[in-house]
């Protein structure tokens, strides 16, 4: 086939991409990656979609001289010139920070956007605000925020959520049994958070069976484990996990299994856990049968487990989507917990990890730093709120709340920069986050599509997509760098991230702070030239910016030995502490006993969730939800997405209550909103549990119901509500709704 071919990378995997007089016509996986070639396959069409945004627009009434945010949404896009749009939101900026202050800016622009180090839009837009005069800023992420914040706490930091893991290697070698609390799906392995070169998960889980490991699978979703692992699967109750985890921990405690030699040398506040498993003070014993009661689980599968766990190496994992609920800081404190009364951590193919089941690339052979990151400017405001509180603080300015010991102060928001994000779909309770969306005077967006949140900007200038400069990328979990060619021109008028905002800052007059006199290619070689100190400092030799290029990639060598997470704490506690208070594992944290928090105590324990089954009201069902088959979030969704309602799984004897058949559509309900979505019946999801993915995009329509959410988005249902006063992280996974068929003659609105 004629045309130039040339290798690049996006968040599902590297592609190779071929084009033809100037026009991408096919990408499909790189070499033998593993990637998905549907997901791969879709970026012509992705690219060039109707859905792009071909030049900057302008609310009509805010051409007009009106923030009156009430009709983001709803007005009318006004196409403008570029500079035009440029001098509007200049004068926006100047406006802002002269009447209320850099705090009212808020820039944090939560979101993956797309891959590449360079022009990673969050990096760009926080850069840029804090050279203009800085700005409000947002700290954590929904992927692991709970556990961002209670891991220091116990372990002196979180590496062990954002890049340390176990290796699969070491798995494979060692390990007699894997229980994997929230499961194994495959399906997360299709994605990598900045891209990979290798997609290995499926033969890291496969090489560790033929060895004979067993599988465990704690979710109440069979499918969370690939179809032929034969893993043995325990189906709690949403929400549950921590009360198992303390059952098994308490069976450890009488049974004597418990390594008191292990927990002596390397942990601090076992008493005080061991006497709440014991019930000393709130006269509950915490054992396998509470476990089995509170979690729906019958005893006699808590108790085949405990034997499984007895005996052996095991290693215990524990996905992301754990800690996304209410007092999601619990079930990750918990497991560490249970591997230290153990005693395997440290040794290879033993202890606890988390993130095996949740991305590609956790727990593969990869030397890390070899990624370039573009740094970042201090932002002079130092202001920031938790991600997961921004529709709290744009509805209630002013308000105090607790954060890891702190107390907040939400400043008065009048101008939302947004660049490289969706909020209208990662957020909790999108109807609230509506009408909060209306509160600022000013909303400014990029992006390449017209997203639910382009929709409902006063000013959306379009974005290029990675295909249309070029960029550096990679992932610390993956052995490659990857070389990111301009492949095609810029569709339409869009320009780049880094481009419109030297424009804004020579507006400004804070240009030298925010690209320091660097254009792109001389920012890229820059960012190489620290992949090759690194290189040099490891005795290694990386390939010159101009071989990179030439290549496409960089295979860097795998390291001296598979990883094993601690293993250096284990070897010499005092040479290599933790950097907690003891400089061990603190399963009692004193200082989260002096903040004196009633939603977080001092050691991991089982606190009811607010909405779950155990409180759930006559004909309530858990919602859960989950990643999209083929997509990152709601990105691919305009190709890939479905032209009906997403699937909702149910499980028979829920439908037939409901007279809900295959296949048919759904309303599902709660005070908070309503969502159409398109029944998925089966047994392989546990009774009285819901399952749906989020990877629709926000579509209200008005029924003869009210207002409904036509394309399935499951967070119009889920709960602007945080885990605890610790870390103020998303709780999505704690929601009840009601269910229902949906008669194809009352739709109105579609």
């Amino acid at each position: 086939m004629s045309g130039t071919h040339k290798i690049s990378l996006c968040h599902w995997g590297a592609f190779e991409a071929l084009v033809e007089n100037g026009r991408l016509i096919e990408a499909r996986p790189f070499g033998d990656a593993g990637a998905d070639p549907q997901m791969i396959g879709a970026w012509p069409e992705l690219a060039y979609s109707d859905r792009r945004i071909d030049r900057p627009y302008v609310r009509a009434g805010f051409l007009k001289g009106s923030r009156d945010g009430s009709k983001r949404g709803e007005e009318e896009m006004v196409p403008v010139s570029w500079d035009e749009a440029l001098d509007l939101v200049a004068g926006e900026l100047t406006r802002v920070y002269a009447d209320h202050g850099a705090a009212s800016i808020f820039g944090g622009s939560y979101g993956w956007s797309s891959a590449g180090r360079l022009h990673h839009a969050r990096t760009q837009v926080r850069r840029f605000l804090s050279a203009a005069g800085g700005f409000t800023d947002q700290v954590g992420n929904y992927s692991w925020g709970a556990a961002n914040v209670i891991l220091p706490h116990v372990l002196g930091d979180a590496s062990a959520v954002s890049h340390a893991a176990t290796s699969w290697a070491s798995i494979a070698d060692h390990t007699d049994v894997v229980v994997a609390f929230g499961g194994l799906n495959p399906k997360n392995w299709r994605v990598t958070s900045g891209g990979a070169g290798r997609h290995d998960m499926p033969e890291f889980i496969k090489k560790a069976k033929a060895r004979g490991t067993r599988f465990v699978v704690v979710s109440p979703f069979a499918g969370d484990a690939p179809d032929d692992l034969d893993a043995t699967w325990i189906s709690p109750r949403p929400n549950s996990d921590t009360a198992i985890m303390l059952g098994l921990a308490h069976q450890a405690l009488v049974s004597g299994r418990a390594d008191t030699e292990f927990l002596n040398r390397y942990v601090t506040g076992q008493d005080a856990f061991f006497a709440y498993l014991q019930g000393r003070h709130d006269g509950v014993v915490k054992s396998l049968g509470w476990a089995a009661e509170t979690s729906g689980v019958p005893i006699g599968k808590l108790e085949a487990l405990w034997q499984m766990m007895s005996s052996g190496r095991v290693m215990l994992s524990a996905a992301w989507s754990l800690q996304r609920a209410d007092h999601g800081e619990q079930p990750f404190w918990a497991l560490i917990a249970l591997a230290a009364m153990l005693g395997q951590i440290g040794l290879p193919g033993g202890g606890f990890c988390f993130g095996y089941g949740s991305m590609n690339g956790v727990g593969a052979m990869a030397r890390r730093g070899y990624v370039p990151v573009m740094s970042g400017l201090k932002n002079p405001e130092n202001s920031a709120i938790p991600v997961a509180c921004v529709t709290d603080c744009l509805l209630n300015p002013g308000k105090t709340v607790d954060f890891n010991g702190q107390s907040l102060s939400y400043p008065d928001i009048k101008l939302v920069y947004w660049a490289g994000g969706n909020p209208f779909h990662h957020a909790q309770d999108l109807f609230k986050l509506e009408q909060a969306w209306k509160r600022p005077e000013t909303v400014i967006v990029h992006e390449p599509w017209w997203t639910p949140t382009a929709k409902r900007a006063d000013i959306v200038l379009p974005a290029t997509t990675s295909l249309e400069r070029n960029d550096i990328g990679g992932s610390s979990r993956d052995p490659y760098v990857f070389a990111m060619p301009k492949l095609i021109d810029p569709v339409g008028e869009a320009r780049n991230d880094f481009d419109i905002f030297c424009a804004l800052s020579d507006r400004l007059g804070c240009r030298p702070a925010f690209d320091e006199g660097r254009n792109e290619e001389e920012w890229l070689r820059h960012l190489w030239e620290k992949t090759e100190a690194r290189a040099r400092a490891e005795a290694l030799q990386a390939p010159s910016f101009e071989q990179l290029f030439a290549e496409g990639y960089w295979r860097v060598p795998d390291p001296e030995a598979p990883e094993v997470m601690l293993e250096d704490f284990r070897a010499d506690p005092s040479l290599k502490p933790l950097a907690t208070p003891s400089g061990r594992i603190e399963l009692f944290s004193t200082a989260i006993e002096g903040f004196a928090y009633a939603d977080c105590p001092a050691h991991a324990a089982w606190l009811e969730p607010v909405e779950w089954l155990g409180n759930a009201k006559l004909g309530e069902l858990h919602l859960i939800t989950n990643q999209p088959e083929k997509q990152l979030h709601g990105q691919l969704y305009p190709v890939l997405g479905s032209d009906t309602a997403a699937p909702v799984t149910i499980h028979p004897d829920d439908a037939n209550l409901r007279g809900i058949v295959d296949g048919q559509k759904v309303r599902l309900f709660n005070a908070r909103g309503a969502c159409f979505a398109t029944a998925k019946v089966t047994s392989s999801i546990r009774q009285g549990v819901l399952l749906m993915p989020t990877g629709a995009w926000f579509a209200p329509t008005d029924t003869a119901e009210g207002t409904v959410e036509q394309n399935g988005n499951p967070n119009v249902l889920t709960a602007d509500r945080q885990t605890s006063s610790l870390a103020k992280a998303c709780a999505a996974l704690s929601a009840l709704v009601r269910i229902e068929p949906w008669a194809a003659n009352t739709d109105q609105g579609n």
